[in-house]
């Protein structure tokens, strides 16, 4: 077997894994290709990882299939991507056909309440891992204004319960008009 078919087979198999094993949203998916992609493999690197897991999130679709689309396309073209968004794809149909022909069963089910809890568990981990490798990226831009935004945004949610989805817009529209001011400033007209 040649090496392009080997890593086109390694692809398949690292992408089917963590589509059936990563619940409860994409960015339960962050750390886990950080594990193959870039720990294990060297494919890319963490800066490469989290503009790619920005692109996954600003597109339409899955943030999990899109982030699984950009590593494939990212280490192995056309192809890679083809395989990396089978991959991702192939785990939750069969998950959830499964599920939606046997749902009368499994809604009553104790013992199938018990394993999602337990899921539930596992994915706040899997978050709290992925908030603590964001903030470290925070912190290496050495932004006292990033740094800052961190706090303030838990707190605004938080203690003051403004629905997240403004908090997003309010810290985006800071950012660009941060990037606006230094361009700006260091390229007066």
């Amino acid at each position: 077997m040649t090496e392009k078919k080997k890593f086109y087979l390694w692809l398949l198999k690292t992408n089917l894994f963590i589509s059936a094993f990563t619940f409860g949203g994409g960015y339960v998916v962050v750390p886990m290709v950080r594990r193959y992609f870039v720990q294990q493999k060297h494919l890319f690197t963490e800066d490469e990882l989290s503009e790619m897991a920005a692109v996954a999130q600003s597109t339409p679709g899955a943030i999990a299939i899109n982030l699984s689309v950009l590593a494939g396309w990212r280490t192995a073209g056309m192809a890679g991507a083809v395989i990396s968004c089978t991959a991702a794809v192939i785990p939750p149909f069969l998950i959830l056909s499964f599920v939606s022909a046997f749902y009368t069963a499994f809604i009553s089910n104790a013992l199938i309440a018990a394993i999602l809890r337990g899921m539930q568990a596992g994915v706040a981990a899997l978050i709290v891992d992925l908030i603590v490798d964001m903030c470290r990226m925070i912190l290496r831009e050495n932004s006292i204004f990033l740094t800052l935004m961190v706090p303030a945004a838990f707190a605004a949610n938080f203690v003051f319960d403004i629905n997240v989805a403004l908090i997003l817009v309010i810290c985006c529209l800071l950012c660009l008009a941060k990037t606006l001011i230094c361009k700006h400033t260091a390229h007066p007209s």
